[in-house]
């Protein structure tokens, strides 16, 4: 234990000292609703944008049009295809919402918002197998652990506890 503190420790100074670790413990701070990559050099996009709030006030039927428009002039945007999947999720169109997240992770395997949702989607069809491989990748991309970690994590215990009730 104290050799990995050891070798950890200089790691969190250099990261500490260059202005990265807050970012990292943060989970890069643009992780709202597990939904964006985190890239901060993309200009913004005020459809993007507009639709992005219209997922977050639960307005899924109304998002998706926005996005798919993102979509159709950026098809490298893993974060409106996320929202897609997010959103066609929430209204119950579960093959649409594979599609989206499987384009989304196309672009960003490790795409962190993808990862979880596709993982509760895998839930929601039985395959418990799949959302685990979905947590796999999320615990190698969270360096220091994170928020989409977290919720697939407690949304499979969940899952296995209903299904040994």
């Amino acid at each position: 234990m104290n050799r990995i503190l050891k070798l950890i420790t200089p790691f969190a100074l250099t990261l500490a000292l260059t202005g990265a670790l807050p970012g990292i413990l943060a989970g890069g701070g643009a992780y709202a609703m597990g939904g964006d990559s985190g890239s901060a050099d993309k200009p913004a996009d005020p459809t993007y944008a507009a639709a992005k709030q219209l997922v977050e006030n639960g307005k899924y039927s109304e998002a998706i049009p926005l996005l798919e428009e993102v979509v159709a002039k950026d098809d490298k945007n893993a974060d409106a295809f996320n929202y897609l999947g997010y959103s066609n999720r929430q209204l119950g169109n579960n093959d649409a919402a594979l599609a989206h997240y499987q384009k989304a992770l196309a672009l960003e395997p490790r795409h962190r918002g993808a990862n979880e949702y596709l993982g509760e989607l895998y839930l929601i069809l039985g395959d418990l197998e799949k959302a685990e491989e979905r947590l796999d990748v999320l615990d190698g991309a969270c360096f220091f652990g994170c928020e989409e970690y977290t919720e697939l994590k407690n949304a499979i215990a969940e899952y296995k506890a209903k299904a040994g009730s």
